[in-house]
């Protein structure tokens, strides 16, 4: 057995494995614009719109949950080879979003709810477009960069939009207005720029070789034959993981300002800390973990995650004047948990996927990560007030769990006679 592993961090080399400079400049302009509307929505539709908190909160949540049924479409579309064409469609979907956005009167619900289920169908559907087309370009650990600088590029541009538009709120209703437009222009320049790279995937010659392996019982997803892989216990558990992504939106500053009475600006502080330390070491962590098994590493990913809940529930414990303070050094454990997370758990779909369902593979990875990070709020919340043992035990038991189920469970090794290759 071979482990493949990357032991150096070579942009140029990156870029190119990624999708290319113009694909880059497409999920950087897709994420500015995504980071200017997506984390005000609730607030446009209470200013804008002037519709009630509680109304806004239910017409984005279905329209998440309703967005995740275009996955086996979005899954299928793929598999028949389709690559930038599905990813500026994910774009593009928003771009239409935006529009019933704009157009939606004040006071009603239904073309508000209309304008987010059509916003979560393109936000669910980039996920897996892109890992598929960046599965298509890169091969092996650089791969698994390649998805790790996407998704530090996009929180770069994430971080950066929401900045932008924290700056422009004092406009009010008009300011949510024109960031709405700008929005909108992003996604229809991020989509052209997206199409224009024009890749698809066909079947290749296999690699020099016998089929070298990292450890997963996988070819590092370039098999040709065989079915989509179960992975129950590995959707299953990415459910859970998923949490660790609300947690420094959601449950922080929950905790932070319900039980701790502490200023919001702590909150902002650990949000922004998260966001810079994802940017910075993502990609470094990633190539540093790629001597490991990726199974291993999601597992270790876990644990980390299920320690800073432990540390959550110690920091709390120390009351308004450390809390605070310890809840934020916490936090930073956590990140990292996220960051071993990320770099690992769509790595390791790609990987023991084979190439013909690759993208029923990723849809249904998407499913789950979707539904987590739909759940999570209502559970988060749903602990919070049962105290602190129930939210921050309750998360690390579940998380453990997981682990040791992705820990455990077999993979069906991918035969190595093909894998995707590029065409026009």
């Amino acid at each position: 057995m071979t482990t493949l592993t990357v032991t150096s961090i070579r942009p140029r080399a990156l870029v190119r494995a990624s999708g290319g400079p113009r694909y880059a400049v497409a999920l950087a302009v897709d994420a500015l614009g995504t980071g200017l509307l997506r984390p005000f929505l609730l607030l446009y539709g209470v200013m804008v719109l002037r519709l009630s908190a509680p109304a806004t909160g239910i017409a984005m949540t279905v329209g998440v949950v309703v967005g995740l049924l275009c996955m086996p479409a979005v899954g299928r579309w793929l598999d028949r080879g389709a690559r930038s064409t599905v990813v500026a469609a994910s774009m593009l979907v928003r771009a239409l979003g935006v529009v019933l956005l704009l157009a939606t009167p004040a006071g009603h619900v239904w073309p508000f709810a209309a304008a987010a289920l059509v916003l979560g169908a393109g936000n669910q559907a980039w996920p897996a477009a892109h890992a598929a087309l960046v599965a298509t370009v890169a091969h092996g650990r650089e791969r698994d960069a390649a998805l790790a600088a996407g998704r530090a590029l996009r929180n770069a541009g994430l971080g950066v939009g929401a900045l932008l538009a924290t700056a422009c709120l004092a406009g009010g209703a008009a300011a949510l207005q024109a960031l709405a437009a700008v929005t909108g222009l992003a996604y229809l320049t991020a989509a052209a720029l997206a199409r224009s790279v024009h890749l698809r995937a066909r079947p290749a010659a296999p690699p020099d070789g016998d089929g070298a392996t990292d450890g997963d019982g996988a070819t590092d997803g370039d098999g040709a034959g065989g079915p989509a892989p179960r992975m129950r216990a590995l959707l299953a558990a990415n459910v859970v993981y998923v949490f660790c992504l609300n947690v420094p939106e959601i449950a922080l500053p929950l905790v932070l300002v319900t039980q701790l009475h502490a200023s919001p600006v702590w909150s902002a502080a650990i949000f922004v800390t998260n966001t810079v330390l994802v940017v910075a070491l993502q990609v470094p962590l990633t190539v540093l973990l790629s001597r490991f098994a990726r199974r291993t590493v999601l597992a270790l990913a876990g644990v980390v995650l299920a320690a800073s809940y432990l540390g959550f529930l110690a920091a709390t414990s120390l009351g308004g004047g450390w809390g605070a303070p310890a809840v934020a050094a916490v936090s930073v454990v956590c990140t990292l948990g996220e960051i071993v997370y990320a770099g690992s758990a769509t790595a390791l779909v790609t990987a023991l996927a084979p190439a013909p369902v690759l993208g029923r593979t990723l849809a249904r990875f998407e499913l789950s990560t979707g539904f987590g990070l739909a759940v999570s709020p209502a559970a988060i919340t749903a602990l919070a007030p049962h105290g602190p043992t129930a939210l921050w035990g309750g998360l690390a038991a579940a998380t453990l769990l997981s682990a040791s189920a992705v820990a455990t469970e077999k993979d069906r090794p991918v035969p190595p006679k093909t894998r995707a290759g590029t065409g026009g």
